[in-house]
C-alpha cells in the first residue's frame, strides 16, 4: 500500500505533458483550415458564375447587336429618284446617239429599271416640248422601238443632204413586189408572179439584198418552195412599228401609200 501511491503518481506523472507552444500552435493551425475551405468554396462559386456568365452577356449582346444591324440597315444610304425632268433628258440623250430604233424596255434597263411606263411618259413629254417649240423631228415608235425621225415636210432636205439615199430609191416594179409580199406574208415567187403577171425572181432578189425581204420558212407544197416575208428593216424603212401599221386600201385612194 505505502509504494502503491508512489507508484501511481510516477506513471501519471511519467506521461508527456502537452506543451504550450504546440498547444497554440494547434490552435493556430485549426482556425487556419477552415478559412482555406471558405477561398476554396468562393473561388467554386466565380467558377459557377464565370461558366454562366458568357451565356448571359450573349443574350444580353443579341439585342445589342440585332439593335446595330437594324441601325446600320437604316444607315444606308438610298439612291435618290430620278425626276421626270431628268428622265426626260436622259432618254433624248440615248436615242439622239443611235441610229437604230429602241426598245422601250430596253431603254428602261439601261437608265437604271425604271419602268416602260416611265419611259412612254418621258417620251410623250419630250414631243410635247418639240411641237410647242416648233422643233423638226419627233420620237416615233417605230419596228418596235423608239427613234428619232424627221418630220415629212423637211424630206426634201434629208435627200439633199443624202444623195445616195435618193438615187437609190426601188423602182416601181420593187415596190410593187415589196407592197405585194407586205401584204400578202407570207407568199410563195409564183403567187407574187400570179398577182403581177410577170416574172419577179430578179425584183425580189433585190429586195432581199436591200435587206427589205427574206426568207421566212417553206410552204407545204410539193417541192417545198420558200415563202418570203418583209424584215425589221422595211419597217425602219418606212417608219412603221408594225405590220399592223400598213395604209389600209382606202389611203391608198387618197394618195397615202407606202412612202420610203
Amino acid at each position: 500500500m505505502s509504494h502503491a501511491g508512489p507508484d501511481k503518481e510516477v506513471e501519471l506523472s511519467s506521461q508527456p505533458q502537452q506543451n504550450p507552444s504546440e498547444s497554440n500552435q494547434a490552435e493556430e493551425t485549426a482556425p487556419d483550415t477552415q478559412p482555406e475551405d471558405a477561398v476554396t468554396a468562393a473561388e467554386a462559386v466565380e467558377l459557377v458564375e464565370s461558366v454562366e456568365s458568357p451565356d448571359a452577356s450573349s443574350q444580353a449582346g443579341e439585342p445589342v447587336a440585332s439593335s446595330v444591324e437594324h441601325a446600320g440597315e437604316e444607315a444606308t444610304p438610298v439612291a435618290p429618284a430620278v425626276t421626270p425632268e431628268e428622265l426626260a433628258l436622259q432618254v433624248e440623250v440615248a436615242l439622239m446617239t443611235t441610229d437604230r430604233p429602241m426598245p422601250a424596255a430596253k431603254l428602261a434597263d439601261i437608265l437604271g429599271k425604271v419602268g416602260v411606263k416611265a419611259i412612254n411618259q418621258a417620251v410623250a413629254s419630250l414631243n410635247k416640248v418639240y411641237e410647242q417649240s416648233g422643233r423638226s423631228f419627233r420620237i416615233e415608235n417605230v419596228a418596235n422601238g423608239l427613234q428619232v425621225l424627221t418630220l415629212p415636210k423637211f424630206a426634201g432636205v434629208m435627200e439633199q443632204l443624202h444623195k445616195t439615199r435618193s438615187a437609190g430609191k426601188l423602182s416601181p416594179a420593187a415596190m410593187e413586189t415589196l407592197a405585194i409580199i407586205a401584204y400578202k406574208q407570207p407568199i410563195l415567187r409564183v403567187q407574187i408572179e400570179a398577182i403581177r403577171g410577170v416574172a419577179s425572181g430578179e425584183v425580189v432578189r433585190s429586195l432581199m439584198e436591200r435587206r427589205l425581204v427574206k426568207i421566212v420558212g417553206r410552204s407545204e407544197e410539193i417541192g417545198r418552195p420558200m415563202l418570203y416575208g418583209t424584215t425589221k428593216t422595211f419597217l425602219e424603212t418606212f417608219g412603221l412599228s408594225s405590220l399592223k401599221d400598213l395604209p389600209k386600201a382606202e389611203d391608198f385612194a387618197a394618195g397615202k401609200g407606202l412612202q420610203a
